[in-house]
């Protein structure tokens, strides 16, 4: 058994438990980029081991009622099929070289857009804390959200999001709750997570039963993978308690962008130039945004600001 294999899932397994992202968006471009695995041997492995990890959290939200089921129904109803499907859709494209080239370029897209997921995502937050502040925000719902489901819409999403996570292992925690945003924007942050781990296990479970007839399942890679990620997501879930996830929601961006650009075949030059704007130009974009909504430009000043705040609460009473 690959040790480093291992280390490796034990380290993404990490990430997924610290931000509840980045399964699928890491692991496959992973064993494509560093370990030479064939793409579609990739993808089958790692929704094997997204089938394991997804129920653990689930469980969890499902105790604590920050799930609605009635969203998790209708987006099965979608993504079910269409997850199960993806294999086929690459199947149909042909066999050998072409349908690995078509995997690695639909990968590519997919981190692509994971990474603006990403970006969306915080800018959302962020919005969402400025409204709270001003107290111009609509009411919170209760633990378990009474919202009237939009069922076309969803069931749209589903199938959309369960194709992506079929063809490529990328999406079930990343697009789907982007999704989940734009449409149902009054769900608490809580809410959107819990709703979309539970929609994400029968979507998994369809995909990873279609790659595991269809598809190019190598147990011997993903058992490594399910021995380093399993005690990785544990640790990770751990530490989210204690540890803020936007640095390494940041980081995992910027690593997605980059792996995102190795497997659409950007030449070397070009995408050190694109990185290195990045890293240049979204933070400071980043701060403006903080500033122009009315919080300091970083958040370690923020956070030093609060505690201060509560240092005065204490000593007042």
């Amino acid at each position: 058994m690959d040790a480093t294999l291992v280390a490796a899932a034990f380290g993404i397994g990490i990430v997924v438990g610290l931000t509840g992202m980045g399964g699928g968006a890491l692991m496959t471009p992973v064993l494509v980029l560093f370990f030479n695995v064939p793409p579609l041997t990739a993808v089958s492995s790692d929704l094997l081991a997204s089938a394991v990890m997804k129920p653990v959290g689930s469980v969890v939200h499902l105790r604590h009622g920050t799930v609605n089921l009635r969203l998790v129904l209708w987006l099965a109803v979608g993504a079910v099929p269409s997850a199960f499907c993806g294999v086929l859709v690459l199947r149909a494209l042909g066999e050998g070289d072409g349908v690995q080239a078509a995997i690695k370029t639909a990968l590519g897209v997919a981190l692509l857009v994971t990474a603006l997921g990403l970006t969306v995502r915080a800018y959302m937050r962020l919005i969402e804390r400025a409204r709270r502040r001003d107290g111009s925000a609509e009411p919170l719902p209760s633990d378990r959200p009474d919202v009237e489901v939009r069922r076309l819409p969803t069931v749209l999403l589903g199938v959309v999001g369960g194709l992506v996570v079929g063809m490529t292992s990328v999406g079930s925690g990343s697009l789907i709750i982007i999704g989940l945003m734009l449409l149902y924007p009054g769900l608490k942050a809580s809410q959107l997570v819990g709703t979309d781990l539970v929609q994400a296990v029968p979507l998994v479970a369809a995909a990873a039963l279609s790659h595991a007839l269809f598809g190019e399942l190598d147990l011997t890679v993903a058992a490594p993978l399910l021995i380093g990620s399993i005690p990785g997501v544990w640790i990770g879930a751990q530490l989210s308690a204690r540890l803020r996830g936007g640095f390494v929601r940041r980081a995992l961006a910027f690593i997605l962008l980059a792996s995102a650009l190795k497997l659409l075949g950007v030449g070397d030059a070009h995408a050190a130039l694109l990185l290195v704007g990045a890293l240049l130009v979204a933070p400071a974009a980043w701060m403006l945004v903080r500033r122009r909504h009315g919080f300091p430009a970083l958040a370690l000043t923020e956070e030093r600001e609060r505690r201060a705040r509560r240092a005065l609460e204490e000593v007042g009473r």
